[in-house]
């Protein structure tokens, strides 16, 4: 998958997070991220060329069971779905604040959308009370 020039401009965090594969020896995988107010890429190469799993952020549902151990700092991502996705990250990264930040930003804007839909939708119609 290839980000567009506005994607790159709108690049909220770039590095490395580890993935717990979900084989039966539950490896972690290092993979090359890219944090954008829609998604995150996930590239399997570590160099941002090949293999991108896009996780948009209207799929995800929560960052979830944030734990500092050692240097690490483990988390899991929820999807609408259900699905668990296990990451980890250096302390100092703070990617589960970063991911968490952004997808708050994004369930705002969309409620926000919403909201102005529904005013938009409503316009014109009156609210009779009968007491």
């Amino acid at each position: 998958m290839k980000m567009s020039t506005a994607e790159w401009q709108q690049v909220l965090k770039e590095g490395t997070l580890e993935m717990r594969s979900d084989n039966l020896f539950q490896c972690w995988r290092r993979k090359a991220c890219v944090l954008t107010p829609d998604s995150l890429c996930l590239y399997a190469d570590g160099q941002r060329r090949t293999g991108a799993k896009e996780l948009k952020l209207q799929t995800i549902k929560k960052v979830d069971c944030v734990e500092r151990i050692g240097k690490f700092v483990y988390f899991t991502v929820v999807t609408t779905n259900n699905k668990e996705i296990d990451f980890r990250c250096l302390d100092e990264d703070r990617w589960n604040a970063v991911i968490t930040m952004a997808l708050i930003d994004f369930q705002n804007k969309r409620a926000i959308q919403n909201f102005r839909t529904r005013q938009s939708v409503g316009t014109g119609t009156s609210l009779t009370l009968h007491c």
